[in-house]
């Protein structure tokens, strides 16, 4: 399917791995033009198609909203990858007030600030598309380790809900987009840690983070390129009556809809 992406100018934070470099790589195959960010430039990554900024940091969003200008001329589509938690285990009183703020931080304010910094010219020509990855965890929570990450992605959850409900009469839709376990790099290093640790293979280590999460269906973690492909059909004209909805990409982790 075609879904007239061509020429789209499209941001892409979070671009240089797991599902938003699969974001990246599929827009680019659909002739949009991609300008991808995060915190430093991968040898693969061509110098004029990347900015390097901390997005933690309003500085760092104030950095790619100025490549934004210069290099695409604006946006067509926002699609806010970035997230993640470092968050140690131990519940609610190993979360010290640093931890929670850097949740926040990584989780929530980059989306905020950069979409406050680059609706306004969506806004005044009509249309574009926002897209903000969240995760079943803020219906899913694990307590014994990611309330911060949860809580935040919760927050960027009604965040982009309330967005939603305010620009889509203008002509911008805003869209959600909720991964379960996803296969991405970081998830496979840890698949291989809880393998050595238990005395298993690579699959067994699977079978643990499945098993946390309550089991999934399908029986295997999402792929990257299965997010991506969501997330380009949202993206394109093909999808132009939906706006304000969440989509859960998780394999039936989360037991009710």
């Amino acid at each position: 399917m075609d879904l007239d992406l061509k020429d789209k100018k499209v941001l892409v934070t979070a671009g240089t791995k797991g599902i938003g470099n699969a974001v990246v790589k599929l827009f680019r195959d659909s002739g949009a033009n991609v300008l991808a960010t995060a915190r430093t430039r991968p040898a693969s990554f061509p110098e004029e198609l990347f900015v390097a900024a901390d997005l933690t940091t309003t500085q760092g969003c104030n950095t790619v909203v100025d490549a934004v200008n210069k290099r695409l001329g604006g946006t067509d589509v926002i699609v806010h990858v970035l997230g993640g938690s470092s968050a140690p285990a131990g519940g609610f009183a190993a979360l010290s007030e640093d931890v929670w703020q850097h949740e926040l931080n990584l989780n929530l304010f980059p989306a905020v600030r950069l979409d406050r910094l680059l609706l306004p010219a969506m806004l005044e020509q009509g249309e574009g598309v926002i897209i903000h990855v969240t995760s079943i965890q803020h219906t899913l929570p694990l307590p014994e380790s990611t309330t911060a990450y949860a809580a935040a992605k919760a927050a960027l959850s009604t965040y982009s809900k309330s967005l939603s409900k305010e620009v889509s009469p203008k002509g911008v839709r805003v869209v959600r987009v909720s991964p379960g376990w996803v296969e991405t790099e970081a998830s496979v290093a840890l698949a291989e840690r809880l393998a050595q640790q238990a005395d298993t293979d690579y699959e067994g280590g699977k079978q643990i983070i499945m098993e946390s999460l309550g089991g999934i269906p399908l029986g295997r973690p999402s792929k990257p390129e299965e997010v991506a492909n969501l997330i380009a059909f949202l993206a394109s004209p093909r999808a132009a009556s939906i706006t304000g909805a969440e989509f859960v990409i998780d394999g039936g982790t989360v037991p009710t809809a």
